[in-house]
């Protein structure tokens, strides 16, 4: 509702729809096409009323039509394409993040306060502190300037499986590392902190006395009981994703769903915008819904008492 009501005052739409004729309010022939679009387009209704119209078309999967597009195609239409590109960067961010994460944490946390831990904690500082802008200028002149190792463009109808500079796998990879090291470095030090709070537990303590070899009591005991914080860490991060999609494949011009919705701010396009920051938060929701699903599968008592919470998530 607060994002319809805010782009329903930032233009108007007619504009896009009908071009120079909206501006045109002193011809009759002009006037009485502008009533008509207002009428088919439900414009003449309030805001409360238009924002009841769209909500009740979006649940139906009807998400309007692109105003700023030539012959004024669904929306849909964008989405299913632009969306599946999206997915596919954020899907191989999450694996590098989490791929670079864990060993990073447990590394960590089995050597808290030693030099290598302090390094590793510095490490992560920058890496969540650097700008996503920041992050891939450098990535792309260092790999794909001056190395030449990885490609410098992405192009949508390349196939996806490969590893040549002509698959889409080896042009996401600068993008995914840009998207997801400072997703790696907030899921390190939450991780960390989680990991030496568990390697305190008697059962940890059991384990090894019982000569269970290290790599184990790190990798399954420990790691398997600290990993609460970081999945509710992983679903609320997918907002951030999409919010640093939009930098992303603005710079590595990717045309995904963070460019999509940057093209409509600045066409006005508000049915574009509006349907995005839906599907976004709705998806949000199901990721937090599966979130909690997935605690009872790591943890049986939360399951058998129906009591088990959250746990507060607070990256250090």
């Amino acid at each position: 509702m607060v994002t319809f009501g805010s782009m329903s005052f930032l233009g108007d739409p007619l504009f896009n729809i009908l071009g120079p004729i909206a501006g045109d309010t002193e011809s009759p022939e002009s006037l009485k096409i502008i009533e008509a679009a207002k009428a088919d387009y439900h414009l003449d209704k309030s805001i409360p009323e238009q924002w009841a119209r769209w909500a009740w078309d979006f649940v139906r999967g009807d998400f309007g039509v692109q105003f700023s597009t030539t012959g004024q195609p669904p929306v849909s239409d964008l989405i299913k394409e632009r969306l599946p590109r999206t997915l596919e960067l954020m899907l191989i961010a999450q694996l590098f993040a989490l791929g670079l994460a864990i060993p990073w944490a447990v590394t960590s946390a089995a050597r808290a306060n030693s030099r290598v831990d302090k390094g590793l904690t510095m490490a992560s500082f920058a890496a969540i502190s650097l700008p996503s802008f920041a992050t891939a200028v450098l990535l792309y002149y260092l790999f794909s300037v001056k190395l030449d190792w990885l490609p410098d463009t992405y192009n949508a109808i390349d196939p996806f499986w490969g590893f040549s500079h002509n698959h889409r796998l080896i042009q996401l990879i600068l993008p995914a590392i840009t998207l997801g090291i400072g997703a790696a470095a907030q899921y390190a030090r939450l991780l960390r902190t989680d990991m030496i709070t568990t390697l305190r537990e008697d059962f940890i303590l059991m384990a090894k006395s019982k000569g269970v070899p290290r790599k184990r009591v790190l990798y399954v005991h420990a790691l398997r009981s600290s990993l609460f914080s970081l999945i509710t860490l992983l679903a609320i991060n997918v907002g951030f994703m999409i919010g640093g999609s939009i930098v992303v494949e603005s710079f590595f011009r990717i045309p995904g769903i963070g460019l999509a919705i940057i093209e409509a701010v600045l066409r006005d396009d508000f049915p574009v915008v509006l349907a995005i920051v839906m599907l976004v938060s709705c998806g949000f929701m199901v990721l937090n819904y599966l979130a909690d699903i997935l605690y009872s599968v790591l943890d049986p008592r939360i399951r058998n008492t129906g009591q088990g919470q959250r746990k507060k998530v607070t990256v250090l």
